[in-house]
């Protein structure tokens, strides 16, 4: 038989056929997808073969074989420095969602996720959050933030589940999509999906007032069908976002504002750090690239870890 992954606890997975019956798996041995070594060998989305069998009168799946994947969003583990997670498989779309404050999503965290989808050839959203909490100087920030992402040619949509502003926009972009919403633990993922189908009333939290940090609700990524003719793909709250290995000379071709002008620059081996006549570096200097993402691609070619707060984020 053969199904789609819409749950997995670790060590058991749900899978559900075409017929949409859905059956609870474990994996047959040992699983290693080629050219990568994950703590997660099978992800939410991932189409799989499995056979029945009986046991204590249950019937479960054993799942003996993983399909090829047409994408997939993974970040390094932060505790486990050589390992990956595969946050989700076969992805049409995924929306990023920021917050300004309560809690903050730094320009580090966007720049990084937004280099991981950029490789893996998966289509980002910037979902602005919570704009109805905002005062006149937040919103500027967003305005600001918002310009950036726009002008390297991210779209950028401000929302809001309490007022629901854009939230049909939303749904439009979603439909005949599976989509994936992702960010740290309390920018109010679960909410808004909650505002796009109410039918499915996902576990939500208050922020910690003590350090405007999230409270964990989501433990294991999961997929949903929609009324309206979509899927979505709800997921734990993400502390850090570690880039798997890339080479140096790789990383600007996932900043299409970089990858734009690289070919302008004397070298073709330039990697625009201290090389003479680097086409990167003018455009720095002449305000055409944001410092935030020169620093952000600085970072990722130093090896340096992302620089998260080190409340208990989840």
């Amino acid at each position: 038989m053969t199904g789609i992954v819409y749950k997995s606890t670790g060590s058991w997975y749900t899978v559900k056929t075409e017929l949409g019956e859905s059956y609870e798996c474990r994996i047959k041995g040992k699983f290693r997808i080629k050219g990568i070594k994950s703590t997660n060998p099978i992800a939410v989305g991932d189409m799989v073969d499995f056979e029945l069998e009986t046991s204590n009168n249950q019937e479960t799946g054993v799942i003996n074989k993983i399909h090829d994947r047409k994408n997939f969003i993974v970040r390094k583990s932060v505790n486990l420095s050589k390992q990956t997670h595969v946050i989700a498989s076969n992805l049409d779309l995924v929306f990023l969602m920021i917050t300004i404050n309560n809690p903050p999503t730094l320009t580090s965290f966007i720049d990084r996720f937004l280099v991981t989808a950029e490789a893996y050839s998966i289509k980002t959203i910037l979902l602005f959050n919570k704009i109805d909490a905002y005062d006149k100087d937040t919103l500027d920030e967003v305005r600001y933030l918002a310009h950036i992402y726009r002008e390297i040619g991210y779209q950028c949509i401000g929302v809001s589940a309490k007022t629901g502003k854009n939230i049909d926009k939303v749904k439009a972009l979603m439909q005949d999509n599976v989509s994936m919403f992702a960010g740290h633990s309390g920018v109010g993922k679960s909410t808004i999906v909650n505002a796009i189908e109410p039918s499915l009333n996902l576990k939500t939290k208050e922020i910690s007032s003590q350090h405007q940090q999230g409270q964990h609700t989501t433990t294991f990524a999961e997929m949903f069908d929609l009324s309206f003719g979509a899927q979505i793909i709800d997921t734990p709250g993400i502390k850090g976002f570690g880039v798997v290995d890339m080479d140096k000379e790789e990383v600007g071709d996932y900043f299409p504002e970089i990858f734009e002008l690289k070919q302008h620059c004397k070298f073709n081996n330039c990697i625009h750090v201290k090389e003479p006549k680097c086409a990167v570096k003018q455009a720095l200097d002449d305000g055409e690239i944001a410092f935030s993402r020169y620093r952000s691609y600085l970072q990722i070619i130093e090896g340096e870890e992302e620089h998260y707060r080190t409340d208990n984020w989840d």
